[in-house]
C-alpha cells in the first residue's frame, strides 16, 4: 500500500515540477523584456549621444583666452495630457517614457541647464485650477533635477492659449510655477526667453526693455528662447554673433515671414533687429527643421520630446560659449522598435509554452534527436 502511495506522489510531482519550471522561464523572459524596454533601452540610446565640440579659445588682439563652455539641453512640446484628452493608459505610458528618458539623460549627460521650449502641458489653456495643480505635480515629478541643474521653461500656446484665448489669470498661473524671467545669463551667455503667443499689445515695449538691458551689458552676448518659429507663434532661444550654421535632417521651413496681425508681425520682425541673435531655437512644430532669417541668422526647430507626437523623439544638445556654439541631436528609442521587441517576446513565450505542453516540438530537442539518430547509424 505504501509503495502505491509513493508511486502516486511521484506521478503528481513530475507534472508539477514541469509546470513550475515553465512558470519560472516565463517570468524570467517577461522580467528581462520589461527591464530592457522600460529601463535599459534609454541608457543604450542616450549613451550614444555626445556633447558637440566647440572652439573654446578666443583672441582679443594678440591675447588668447580660454572661454567656459555651457552645456545646455533643449526640449520641446512634452504635452502632458490633462483630464479631458487621451486615455489614462496613454497618459501613463507617455509620461513614464518621458520621465525615464529625461532622468537617464540627466544622469548620463550631466547638463548644466535644461530649456523646455513650450507646450509643457496639453490642456493648460482650459484646465481647471484642480487639474492644473495635478498637471504641475506630475510635471515636477517627471522632470525633477538636482539643485545644480537649472530648468528654464517657456510658455506655449497649449500652456496659456493663443493671444485670443489667453488672459492674465492663465499667464500668472504659469509664471507662478515656472517664473516670469525673460533674461537668463550664465557663463557670459545671455538667453532671452520670449513668450511669442503674447506678441501683441505691450509686448513690443517689453522686448525693447529687454534689448536695452542687453545693450547695456558689457558682455553683450545674447541668447533667447521661444515656443514656435518666428514664422508663427514663437518661443525661441537666441545666442549672438553668427558662427557656422548647422542644419538638421528633417523638413525645411520655407516661410520665414511672421504671421498674424500687424502688431504681431512688427514684434516678430523686431526680435531679430532688437536682440541681434546669432542662433534661434524654437518649438511648436514637433519636428526638426531649419530656416535662415535675413540669410544669416539660423533658426532650428526642436522636435517633440513626447512619443505621442513622434515615433522617434529627440532633443538638442548645445555646447555654447560667449562667442561660439555647436549643436547636436540626441535620438531617443523608437516606438516601433520597442513594439517589435514586445511582439517578438510574446511570440517566444507562446512557442515556449506550447513546447512545454508537448503541443509543439522544441527545435532544440528535434535537432538533438536528429543528431543522436545519425550517431547510432
Amino acid at each position: 500500500m505504501a509503495m502505491i502511495e509513493v508511486g502516486f506522489e511521484r506521478q503528481n510531482f513530475y507534472p508539477l515540477k514541469r509546470k513550475s519550471a515553465l512558470l519560472l522561464k516565463l517570468i524570467a523572459v517577461v522580467f528581462a523584456v520589461l527591464l530592457f524596454c522600460e529601463f535599459l533601452i534609454y541608457y543604450l540610446a542616450i549613451f550614444q549621444c555626445n556633447w558637440p565640440e566647440v572652439k573654446t579659445t578666443a583672441y582679443d588682439g594678440e591675447q588668447a583666452s580660454h572661454e567656459p563652455v555651457l552645456k545646455a539641453m533643449f526640449l520641446a512640446d512634452t504635452h502632458l495630457l490633462g483630464e479631458f484628452l487621451g486615455h489614462w493608459l496613454d497618459k501613463l505610458r507617455r509620461e513614464w517614457q518621458m520621465e525615464r528618458a529625461f532622468q537617464t539623460a540627466l544622469w548620463l549627460l550631466q547638463p548644466e541647464v535644461v530649456f523646455i521650449l513650450g507646450d509643457v502641458f496639453d490642456e493648460g489653456k482650459w484646465s481647471t485650477p484642480e487639474a492644473w495643480a495635478d498637471d504641475v505635480e506630475r510635471f515636477q515629478k517627471m522632470f525633477r533635477h538636482p539643485s545644480h541643474v537649472q530648468l528654464k521653461v517657456v510658455a506655449g500656446n497649449h500652456d496659456i492659449g493663443f493671444h485670443y484665448e489667453m488672459n492674465t489669470y492663465k499667464v500668472e498661473r504659469f509664471e507662478k510655477v515656472f517664473s516670469s524671467e525673460r533674461l537668463f545669463s550664465w557663463k557670459g551667455i545671455n538667453f532671452v526667453m520670449v513668450n511669442s503667443v503674447a506678441l501683441n499689445g505691450d509686448a513690443e515695449a517689453e522686448l525693447i526693455e529687454v534689448s536695452h538691458r542687453l545693450n547695456c551689458s558689457r558682455e553683450g552676448r545674447r541668447a533667447s528662447q521661444c515656443h514656435s518659429r518666428l514664422s508663427g507663434p514663437c518661443l525661441s532661444a537666441f545666442v549672438t554673433q553668427p558662427p557656422a550654421l548647422l542644419a538638421f535632417d528633417e523638413g525645411q521651413v520655407s516661410d520665414a515671414n511672421c504671421s498674424g496681425d500687424d502688431a504681431s508681425q512688427k514684434v516678430c520682425q523686431g526680435l531679430l533687429w532688437w536682440l541681434q541673435p546669432r542662433l534661434v531655437l524654437s518649438g511648436h512644430t514637433h519636428s526638426a527643421c531649419e530656416v535662415h532669417h535675413g540669410g544669416r541668422v539660423p533658426e532650428f526647430s526642436v522636435p517633440s520630446f513626447s512619443w505621442r507626437n513622434r515615433n522617434n523623439p529627440s532633443f538638442i544638445m548645445g555646447s555654447i560659449t560667449p562667442t561660439d556654439y555647436a549643436l547636436s541631436k540626441c535620438y531617443l528609442p523608437r516606438e516601433d522598435v520597442v513594439l517589435v521587441i514586445y511582439c517578438g517576446a510574446v511570440g517566444f513565450l507562446v512557442v515556449l509554452t506550447l513546447s512545454h505542453l508537448g503541443l509543439l516540438a522544441s527545435p532544440f530537442l528535434s535537432g538533438l534527436n536528429l543528431l543522436r539518430k545519425r550517431k547510432t547509424r
